[in-house]
């Protein structure tokens, strides 16, 4: 009886240490899991920062060849352009 109490205890001892180990390891996956979620998190949030800005330079570029007045404005304001006859005045900022 001595023997089989042994080989029981054995057992025992041999089932809880696999299932140490593997909750272990089930632990550290989990938490790899979750990282890589919060990494996918960030990442969504920042392509849909990035396809946003997309679009509005997708729409300034199809005004930009289209619109002649936007244009001549965006021409006068980033280099300064004057028609004949004005002035432009700077002041400083």
């Amino acid at each position: 009886m001595n023997f089989r109490r042994l080989i029981l205890s054995l057992f025992c001892v041999l089932f809880l240490g696999i299932g140490v180990a593997s909750g272990m390891f089930f632990w550290e996956a989990r938490e790899e899991y979750n990282r890589l979620k919060a990494i996918e998190a960030a990442s969504a949030r920042r392509f849909a920062e990035v396809e946003a800005r997309l679009r509005e330079q997708e729409k300034i570029l199809d005004r930009l060849r289209n619109d002649p007045a936007f244009v001549e404005r965006v021409i006068r304001r980033r280099l300064g352009y004057a028609k004949p006859d004005e002035f432009i005045f700077r002041f400083p900022e």
